[in-house]
Order: C-alpha cells, then sequence, then structure tokens
C-alpha cells in the first residue's frame, strides 16, 4: 500500500475564507491549491489529517475532534469553533482524566435462568451482564464465553480503567502482557489483574471457555497498540502501572483461611495487596458454623456463584435460591445472610475497596 494516501473532503462556498482558517487557527499546512487564476480546491494536512476543501462539493460540513496535550492552549483557549465553510472543530484533551461516577448503591440480584441475551463483543467473544445498571456507572460486570476454541483475532490493546479482574470461571485461555514474560495459561479458579494500560492479547482459548471480568468504571476505553510487539524483552514483575501491579493468582495450593462470615472459608488471591487495596478479590466456600446476618460498609460487593447454590436472605426482601452462574450486589449498610449453602458452593466475591468492615448480628 505505499504511495497511498487518504483524504477527506469538504465543501465550501468561498476558499479564500477557508485557508486562513485552517492554516492560522488550526495550524495545519497548505500542500495544494488549484486552479491559480480562481483557486476551487485546497488541501491541507496536520494533527494526522488530510483535508480536500472543495468549492461546490455537496458533502455535509461535519465535525473535527482535535484532541491535544493542551487544548486551552490550542487556539487561544477556544474548544469549539466553526470554520467559514461550516465544519464544526472541537478541542479536547488526547488523555483526559479518568473519571469514577459515584456509585449508586442498590440491591442488585441477576440470575442464569432469567436468560438475559449474549451479546457478541469485542473480538467475538459472548458477553452477558452480570450488574444490569450498573450501580450509576461504577463498574460492569461480565459473564463472558467463547464457545469454540482455537486462535482469538485480539491485537495488542490496553484499556483505560481504574481496575480490571480476570477470573477464569471455565476451561483456560493464553494471554500474553507487557513485561511479565512469556504468555501464560490461565485455568479455571486462576485470575489475572490488569493494571491500568498494561499492553496485552488474548492469543488462544479452549472451547467453552468462560471467565467473569470486572472494570471500573463500566465505561472505558481500550485502545490499540499498532507498535509494540508482545512478548516485550524485559521481564518487570514488580513494575507498577498507577500504582498497580500485575497479578496472577493461580487456584492449585491455594491457602484456604476463615472467611469474614462465619460457615464460610476463603482462599485471598493477594489482589489487594498488589492494587493498594484498590480491590479485594476472594473465593469461598461452605465450612462449620452457623450462618449470621451481616452487613458490609464496602461501597461495592460483587458476588458470583461459581458452583453449588445458596439462599441470599435481605432485610425487607424476600428470600432468593441462588444457583450455578448467578450474581448479586449487596449495598453498604444493608442487613444480609447467606444460608443454606450447598456442600460444593463456591462463590467468586469482589470488593471495591479491597479494605472494608464487615459487622456481624450478634444474638
Amino acid at each position: 500500500m505505499a504511495d497511498t494516501i487518504a483524504e477527506m473532503r469538504l465543501p465550501t462556498n468561498e476558499l479564500r475564507d477557508d485557508i486562513p482558517f485552517f492554516t492560522k487557527v488550526l495550524g495545519m499546512r497548505l500542500d495544494m491549491i488549484y486552479p491559480a487564476d480562481d483557486p476551487q480546491t485546497a488541501v491541507f494536512s496536520g494533527h494526522g489529517l488530510r483535508l480536500r476543501v472543495e468549492k461546490g462539493a455537496t458533502e455535509h460540513p461535519g465535525t473535527i475532534r482535535i484532541l491535544t496535550d493542551d487544548p486551552l492552549g490550542f487556539a487561544g483557549g477556544a474548544t469549539a469553533l466553526t470554520a467559514p465553510n461550516g465544519t464544526r472543530v472541537e478541542i479536547a484533551e488526547r488523555n483526559p482524566p479518568l473519571v469514577l461516577p459515584q456509585t449508586l448503591h442498590s440491591f442488585v440480584v441477576r440470575r442464569l435462568a432469567d436468560q438475559a441475551p449474549w451479546i457478541i463483543g469485542r473480538a467475538g467473544m459472548q458477553y452477558r451482564d452480570l450488574i444490569p445498571d450498573r450501580l450509576g456507572g461504577s463498574i460492569i460486570a461480565s459473564h463472558i464465553r467463547i464457545p469454540d476454541g482455537g486462535p482469538v483475532p485480539d491485537m495488542v490493546h490496553f484499556h483505560k480503567v481504574g481496575f480490571q479482574l480476570i477470573f477464569c470461571y471455565r476451561g483456560w485461555v493464553d494471554v500474553v502482557y507487557e513485561d511479565q514474560g512469556p504468555p501464560m495459561r490461565l485455568t479455571a479458579g486462576d485470575c489475572f489483574v490488569q493494571p491500568p494500560e498494561i499492553r496485552h492479547r488474548v492469543l488462544l482459548a479452549s472451547d467453552n471457555v468462560e471467565v467473569i471480568e470486572i472494570g471500573v468504571p463500566a465505561e472505558h476505553v481500550t485502545e490499540i497498540d499498532h507498535e509494540m510487539e508482545l512478548p516485550t524483552p524485559h521481564l518487570r514483575p514488580d513494575r507498577e502501572w498507577q500504582g498497580q501491579k500485575f497479578v496472577f493468582n493461580q487456584a492449585r495450593n491455594a491457602d484456604w483461611r476463615p472467611f469474614r462470615l462465619p460457615g464460610f472459608v476463603c482462599r485471598d488471591t493477594t489482589i489487594a495487596a498488589n492494587t493498594r487495596n484498590v480491590a479485594g478479590v476472594q473465593v469461598v466456600r461452605r465450612a462449620p458454623g452457623a450462618p449470621v446476618w451481616a452487613s458490609h460498609d464496602s461501597d461495592i460487593l460483587f458476588t458470583f456463584v461459581m458452583e453449588g447454590s445458596v439462599t441470599l436472605e435481605g432485610e425487607g426482601r424476600d428470600p432468593q435460591r441462588l444457583e450455578t452462574g448467578d450474581a448479586f450486589v449487596i449495598p453498604p449498610g444493608m442487613k444480609t445472610r447467606l444460608s443454606a449453602a450447598s456442600a460444593d458452593v463456591e462463590l467468586l466475591e469482589v470488593a471495591l475497596p479491597g479494605d472494608f468492615a464487615t459487622e456481624l448480628e450478634t444474638a
């Protein structure tokens, strides 16, 4: 594709008015103009664009977005301009700060039996939304599956997020990460924490692989990195991205400890320690002991039922028997109880922040 150039055509009624706007105000370069005696067409380039402004063209004047590290200094402080030919120009930040919406707390139960639709998403993967209201945009929890295994049509990319967890629920998936060595295989019960903006690529998946993905905030940008090749030549396991380390926690040889609620044990995934308590992730199983009513003060407390069943009781709510594939969110301060857990029950609990208090109701 050498010697190929793409350009956008824009209309104008008077080219002489447009030339100073595109060159002096927007800082673009005038590359071409003709005919000499009565110019009808001019070509400008700059900011990664090539524009053909043509008298009598029938297209709509459109909108140009210019992204810069100094939007207030780009065009004398103006962030919205209109060119003489009618083209709207928006000046915006190239890398705007991540905005974490305030959590709109609610009690959420999402049941697999309700048959929420699976949506085809990025790289052909199928997504099921586990928190439909997304708590005001503060979090997204997705149940993701790839029915047919093999190579995944993914590219090197990164996410502009505050926190992101990938927990392998069933099957396995191979992923390669920036500065973390050769590809790693995530198997059932394992998890990755992907720090903000770490480059990575999904390579290969087993048939019917399923993962649970948690992202904060709910709407975040995924960018493709066309330059980086993975794996990178450096191994930097202690590198931090915005205060977070990459975590690869494996289920085998896990250390099971008493959970914050009586009647259960848990294994810690070390995520709280490696994200400076941005989030905490526990895998929970049944243990001896009677269930009790309890409340918490975490901003977000999400649970996914990976195996077995359990009854979720909540103050002012009818008890709900939850089965494999169901999910729920308990808002802070609400009294709930997990009772009648089956012997094989296994839960995935994600808390943001990772350090929070649980208050148990005593008799």
